[in-house]
């Protein structure tokens, strides 16, 4: 078999990967700005080319046959390989890089902007660009380096590095007008209870931490940010249950309050910092991480 065989032109591959991934041909041609026509014809090439049928043809649509789907995953590790290869070159060629991020709009206010003055100082040849967050951020988009994400640090193709947040604090007004006596984590489910959409069982966790029922827990508005439950808070809506990296601030200006000693709980979610392994190299990258890590 000749070598030529074994090596499809570039341009077949990524057709065939894109087709792949947005599960037709319609917005695979959108994607790579192509008609529809030339992507059906480069799929079509492409299976000429190794001789081996990739998809299942049926009425408008496109099934990758069992050969097809081990195929595109060994073509899409060889893309993202190449194009995290690419990106190393262009961002190092001349000592100045840039990394492109996202980050949960909460914890880039309240954690990461305030120690970036540093890490500017730190690495000024790096230039930081943030893009919109979006939850559930898909790690085969190229349009991303990194993103610092809220969970377990599990994320399908992504490594990931804790950051903060699963030291939890309870937090509630200061107002004397909410204060109605909390002596003990029992009486807590006497007040409004503040749930986060992210984290809707955290205070069933908290419960279970300090040996109370679970009466109540599923009560009270959900928030959909924490710097908004937080702010509920102070108001005096009622408790929260915030991750202290996050609220550090408010409670040292006594803008709320711990309404008891050792009140809160050690959770399984925090912040990491995730990325794809293709991009694991990448020399802005790899000075973020690091100096993230050191930050902690």
């Amino acid at each position: 078999m000749s070598l030529r065989r074994l090596s499809p032109p570039l341009h077949l591959l990524r057709a065939f990967s894109t087709v792949r991934r947005f599960g037709g041909v319609s917005r695979a041609a959108e994607a790579l700005q192509l008609t529809q026509s030339a992507v059906s014809k480069q799929v079509k090439e492409l299976e000429d080319w190794i001789g081996v049928p990739l998809f299942e043809r049926t009425r408008n649509r496109l099934v990758l046959t069992p050969a097809g789907e081990r195929y595109e995953d060994a073509v899409r590790a060889v893309l993202a390989r190449l194009e995290a290869a690419t990106l190393e070159l262009l961002a190092s060629g001349d000592g100045v890089g840039s990394l492109r991020l996202s980050s949960l709009p909460t914890f880039a206010a309240k954690w990461l902007i305030p120690r970036l003055p540093q890490f500017q100082r730190q690495h000024p040849e790096v230039t930081l660009h943030f893009v919109p967050y979006v939850q559930g951020y898909d790690f085969e988009q190229p349009d991303l380096d990194c993103s610092i994400l809220f969970g377990a640090g599990h994320w399908p193709g992504a490594r990931a590095h804790y950051l903060a947040g699963n030291e939890v604090a309870l937090i509630a007004p200061r107002s004397r007008v909410a204060d109605w006596a909390i002596a003990t984590p029992a009486d807590v489910q006497r007040h409004t209870l503040l749930r986060h959409v992210t984290v809707p069982d955290a205070w069933l966790r908290w419960g279970e931490a300090h040996g109370v029922g679970s009466a109540g827990c599923s009560t009270g508005p959900q928030f959909d940010q924490f710097q908004t439950l937080i702010r509920a808070v102070m108001a005096g809506m009622g408790l929260g249950l915030v991750p202290r990296c996050l609220v550090q601030d408010e409670l040292a200006a006594g803008l709320v309050r711990e309404p008891l000693p050792a009140g809160g709980y050690t959770s399984d979610l925090g912040y990491w910092l995730c990325y794809p392994q293709a991009r694991s190299r990448l020399q802005p990258l790899t000075c973020f991480r690091e100096w993230l890590l050191a930050s902690q």
